[in-house]
């Protein structure tokens, strides 16, 4: 489950394409945050992508990638080109493909690493669908399989791109425009791959068709509340229409479903709805907002904010700008607790203010999230409109570490908070986390 956001140039307070992405996965499924720089290929080199291997191209851009830890694809990205991209699970009335083929993940490096603009990126896709398919398990511990919906975009237009097995759809966005995980072009599209006529004619003699409802699986759409996820997402972006800025972007991910608010029966059920700023509960609701990713991109420049750690509410977004390095944040993160990992240090913290009052210690440290997000901003503005390349560094570094330390800092709210919570939602929480090797406390203690 995951939802992507798009406000286009003539949504947006200063005139360039916000994008945000939240990546919902397996609770143990720890989230990478990588920059692969720019290279050139070999005439017959071939490229290993999650299960399939196929010809490389001449050159590929640098990618920033967002993605589980074990797959070679990314749920989210941007390239150096200003293209970004993120991905959704869709269900379709056919059984989704399992063989092993391109996920949706792979779909979108390749697209990041091949394409310099979004109309590229959607040829690519496109493409890339066509010849290989889609398909292969992308589920952690539990199988999943399903076909993939995607908004891309540049600084200049965005796209959605909904597909089913080697078919697909395509609407160009216009001001604001979110998907989740149901089909959403109805009568929109734009283009169509030369087979889905004849496909649709299984289920509907309709010359001009709503897409959405011949496609789409009735018997799944109500999985995760996707459909009011989206409704959710589509009113908050056009409540901020013409004046949507980057913070707006943070705001909508971190949704409980009365804006950042928790849902009133929290306490007792951390899952009563799946809201966008996801959380997992019980055994049968295992999955979480394990990363976030929002854009910012304007002709010739982007910023991009990561949290690197699960839960938005509770994560901090830090900069990435491409000319300059990643910061250190530790070992690659996988399934097994590591506390020099900046994913797993996060997540213990995160999992023991679940075990106690989270609504509380939330209220806690919001006030400080929020000004040092701003501060950040603040910063990165100054340097990108000012600063040479050093600056840039130095300052992006500094967020890094500053945001590191505050929430290092931020144990010491779960001070007299009982750590064993004892319903069926801590239940499943220790019983997760002791298969990563993650022992819960009250007062966690993290390396320097």
């Amino acid at each position: 489950m995951c939802d992507t956001i798009l406000a286009t140039p003539e949504a947006t307070a200063a005139g360039g394409t916000l994008f945000g992405k939240n990546s919902d996965r397996q609770r143990n499924e720890a989230h990478r945050v990588e920059l692969v720089p720019a290279a050139e290929h070999g005439r017959d080199a071939l490229m290993k992508c999650t299960y399939l291997e196929i010809p490389q191209v001449p050159h590929t851009h640098a990618v920033l990638l967002c993605r589980p830890f074990w797959i070679w694809g990314a749920e989210m990205g941007a390239n150096e080109k200003g293209v970004v991209i993120g991905n959704q699970s869709v269900h379709a009335r056919e059984p989704p493909p399992q063989a092993d083929a391109l996920t949706g993940m792979d779909l979108i490096r390749l697209a990041l690493e091949r394409a310099a603009s979004a109309a590229e990126a959607v040829a690519t896709i496109t493409e890339l669908l066509e010849r290989y398919g889609q398909g292969g398990n992308c589920g952690h511990v539990t199988p999943a399989y399903y076909n993939n919906g995607f908004i891309i975009a540049d600084a200049r237009e965005g796209f959605v791109l909904e597909t089913i097995g080697r078919e697909w759809m395509r609407e160009r966005a216009t001001a604001v425009r979110s998907i989740s995980n149901i089909y959403s072009i109805g009568r929109k599209a734009d283009a169509i791959s030369a087979g889905l006529s004849d496909m649709m004619r299984k289920w509907t003699s309709e010359a001009e068709p709503d897409y959405t409802t011949v496609i789409a699986n009735p018997d799944r759409e109500h999985l995760g509340n996707a459909g009011a996820r989206r409704a959710c997402t589509t009113s908050l972006l056009r409540s901020r229409c013409g004046r949507l800025t980057v913070t707006d972007m943070m705001n909508i991910l971190r949704d409980h479903g009365h804006g950042e608010k928790l849902h009133p029966e929290w306490a007792q059920d951390a899952t009563h709805r799946r809201t966008v700023c996801m959380h997992a509960g019980n055994d049968d609701r295992n999955g979480q907002a394990v990363g976030s990713l929002v854009s910012e991109v304007h002709e010739g420049q982007a910023v991009h904010w990561v949290t690197g750690t699960s839960a938005p509410c509770v994560s901090i977004f830090k900069p990435v700008l491409f000319n300059v390095p990643l910061p250190k944040h530790g070992p690659p993160p996988t399934d097994r607790f590591d506390p020099l990992s900046l994913w797993w240090r996060s997540e213990k913290l995160y999992r023991e203010a679940m075990m106690g009052d989270f609504a509380k210690w939330l209220e806690l440290i919001r006030p400080e999230r929020d000004a040092l997000e701003a501060d950040f901003r603040r910063r990165i503005r100054g340097v990108m409109s000012g600063g040479d390349r050093e600056e840039q560094a130095r300052e992006v570094q500094a967020c890094w570490e500053e945001a590191m330390e505050t929430q290092n800092r931020w144990h010491s709210r779960l001070q007299g908070q009982d750590p064993t919570r004892g319903d069926s939602i801590g239940a499943a929480w220790k019983r997760m986390s002791e298969i990563a090797g993650l022992q819960l406390r009250a007062q966690p203690e993290y390396p320097a």
